[in-house]
């Protein structure tokens, strides 16, 4: 046995005035009128060709040029940008939704933009509220949510988004706690296997000092909160477009299934019964979405490897038949599988999948597994896959 796997939108344009040429590749300022006739100021950033795009809100203590770097690499990545700053009167804590449409109908309606493959990006208290806020509203076009040390009110929305891909960004030393605990309720309450925590560790978290939405300039900012943590943490804005690429090009509105986000379902299929009732929950979730996951590959493959170490050939076959339910054209899942049918005396079944790893690894028409592709590993799996067919050949 190998190693253990370690908006759409009827409405129409609320308005707009553009200050410099629309040239590719280069950000332009535009002005977007609201229904109530505010003017909320912009920068728009095209990409090359036509794509996705996202829109960006910020946190209530910067302006829209605190996401400027992170959407100069979206727009070269593929993706086009739109920053907007909040209502200039700071009157209210947060848009009203006419005004939230009016920016993603900006967005959408700008040449090249796919208005069905949408991100939202927000940092703060209101940034991190009005992404939400936008997603609940036109979750048709919105594919993928990315969340900068906030809060939101609708909770119920995280729930029941079963499989939008959230990514949450947090820091113990934010200045404006409880926003850690905040953040963490809202990974917690949201239920899609693809969702991804990132939290920066400190000895302690800091002392709360003020709010976060009514303070301009009360309290010292230290890096700690919203997009302030690309200067401290300068992988952050590669994170950042790394997700929206993933979610919005690569596989629209999928991420790659979590393992600390499955938990449940993980801890399920270790029960008595669990994995059939994991399989019921993945063939349910499959006619809504072809495309779901509920768990990682490698996970739960760890999981069958477990009962294969164990001397439980049955228990194996049935975990590692629901990751190859789960990932069919995974090389990966085929071969362990073949083994745990040698195991457990069922030989046809262990010469097709063995077959079946070393044909997909020939076709390369995908990767080996849905976690790595290195040629070390296909080269372990191509060795696994032939170990089981040579016991199976008599005289061998």
């Amino acid at each position: 046995m190998k190693p253990t796997h370690i908006f759409l939108l009827s409405a129409v344009l609320f308005g707009m005035i553009t200050f410099a040429a629309p040239t590719k590749n280069v950000a332009r300022v535009v002005d977007l009128k609201t229904p109530g006739g505010t003017i909320l100021k912009g920068t728009y950033f095209a990409a090359a060709k036509p794509g996705p795009g996202v829109l960006l809100f910020h946190q209530s203590n910067r302006t829209r040029k605190s996401w400027d770097d992170v959407a100069h690499q979206l727009a070269a990545a593929g993706i086009n940008v739109l920053t907007v700053d909040t209502d200039p009167n700071k009157t209210r804590k947060r848009r009203w939704p006419g005004e939230l449409d009016a920016t993603l109908e900006f967005l959408v309606s700008q040449p090249g933009v796919n208005r069905d493959v949408v991100g939202i990006g927000g940092a703060g208290v209101i940034g991190v509220e009005d992404s939400v806020e936008t997603a609940r509203l036109h979750p048709a076009a919105v594919k993928s949510l990315v969340l900068l040390s906030g809060e939101t009110e609708s909770l119920d929305f995280l729930r029941q988004a079963s499989q939008l891909p959230e990514l949450f960004v947090v820091a113990d030393d934010d200045e404006y706690p409880p926003i850690v605990e905040a953040m963490e309720l809202l990974y917690v309450t949201a239920s899609s296997p693809s969702r991804k925590f990132v939290h920066y560790s400190a000895s302690h978290e800091a002392p709360w000092l003020w709010y976060e939405p009514f303070d301009i300039g009360k309290v010292q900012a230290k890096g700690g909160h919203g997009t302030d943590m690309f200067k401290v943490h300068p992988e952050l804005p590669g994170i950042i477009v790394d997700w929206f690429v993933t979610t919005l090009i690569k596989t629209p509105g999928h991420a790659p299934a979590d393992t600390v986000a499955s938990a449940s379902v993980i801890n399920q299929i270790q029960m008595p019964g669990g994995v059939a009732q994991v399989t019921q929950q993945l063939i349910e979730a499959r006619h809504k979405d072809p495309d779901a996951q509920l768990f990682p590959e490698v996970t739960v493959s760890t999981i069958g490897q477990d009962h294969m170490r164990a001397g439980e050939p049955k228990l194996a076959v049935d975990v590692l038949k629901l990751v190859l339910l789960a990932y069919p054209e995974s090389a990966d899942a085929n071969e362990t599988l073949a083994e745990a049918y040698l195991a457990d005396a069922q030989k046809e079944l262990a010469r097709q999948h063995a077959e079946k790893a070393l044909a997909l690894l020939d076709s390369h028409r995908l990767p080996a597994s849905s976690w790595t592709d290195t040629e070390q590993y296909r080269g372990e799996i191509r060795r696994g896959a032939e170990k089981v067919l040579k016991q199976l050949t008599p005289g061998s």
